[in-house]
């Protein structure tokens, strides 16, 4: 966490900032572990200060703010880092402040508890070399032809190879285990062994499970971490089918019981009846949303 679905919500709500004018990057007093901040935020303050927000924009799982120079500031949220226009869920993890003239909301936050999320200040060609060399393409974007083009010779498991941000950008543990439980493939299956429909099925569960978590504002899990822009939850985490529910009876067949597995060092969930190797393939339209 967060993953594509929360990272578009932290995007869209914090939209109404577009057209502010950046009066100072701050880096707050914090007595935690410092997170990564490039240039350092002296530098940072002075080439951002006084530029306008052109635009926001989201990158895989990273929030990317547009200036009117070129330059853009780019903030990733990895586990559980927050970007907020309302108070915090506590000062003692704040960990960037962004002054602002020109609109409503006086500031942007970016909050991180466990201090591992990352801020950047990027030109235009080092955004450009992100993209190109680092990322794939967008999870909402992308195809069955350019998924199974970049993976059907690949011996991973195809729910570790969906989270290869270089392959397909956004998806993470969560909803990789939601969208391969949507599609009937089990994931242990390896890339190489499935079949035409499958990719078909995995790549339309992909836009299903993606946008279905994007209307309901992402997951807030029980630890009660991720909010919206506002401080508030998700709640697609009621809509969750299979994720962290071990043990529980499956809502799509009524059988299960929901197994845990773990795949390189991350749990799995997945129902057996549900998703066979040789699959028990239902239509799409029998998601529950």
């Amino acid at each position: 966490m967060p993953e594509l679905p929360e990272v578009e919500t932290m995007r869209r709500g914090i939209l109404p900032i577009v057209g502010a004018t950046i009066s100072s990057v701050q880096r707050p007093p914090c007595h935690c572990r410092p997170i990564s901040i490039k240039p350092r935020i002296d530098h940072l303050d002075r080439r951002a200060s006084g530029r306008t927000i052109a635009d926001i924009d989201r990158l895989g799982k990273r929030v990317v703010i547009h200036l009117d120079d070129g330059q853009a500031i780019v903030i990733e949220p990895r586990m559980s880092g927050l970007v907020l226009l309302a108070d915090p869920p506590g000062i003692e993890h704040l960990r960037l402040r962004i002054e602002l003239t020109g609109v409503t909301h006086r500031e942007l936050l970016f909050w991180d508890r466990r201090g591992l999320g990352t801020v950047r200040l990027l030109s235009t060609d080092e955004l450009k070399t992100l993209v190109t060399e680092r990322l794939g393409p967008d999870a909402l974007q992308i195809s069955a032809d350019q998924l199974r083009g970049a993976l059907r010779a690949s011996r991973r498991a195809i729910k570790v190879a969906l989270l290869d941000q270089s392959v397909v950008a956004g998806i993470g543990n969560l909803y990789a285990a939601e969208i391969l439980h949507l599609a009937g493939v089990d994931p242990r299956t390896r890339c190489d062994q499935l079949s035409g429909p499958q990719w078909q099925r995995i790549q339309a569960a992909i836009g299903q499970i993606l946008e279905t978590a994007i209307r309901h504002e992402g997951s807030t899990l029980s630890d009660g971490t991720y909010r919206n822009a506002l401080n508030d939850p998700g709640n697609y985490q009621s809509q969750h089918q299979v994720y962290d529910r071990a043990d529980q009876t499956c809502y799509r067949c009524d059988r299960g019981p929901i197994t845990r597995i773990v795949q390189a060092q991350r749990s799995t969930f997945y129902c057996p009846t549900c998703q066979q190797k040789r699959g028990l393939h239902e239509s799409l339209a029998d998601y529950r949303s």
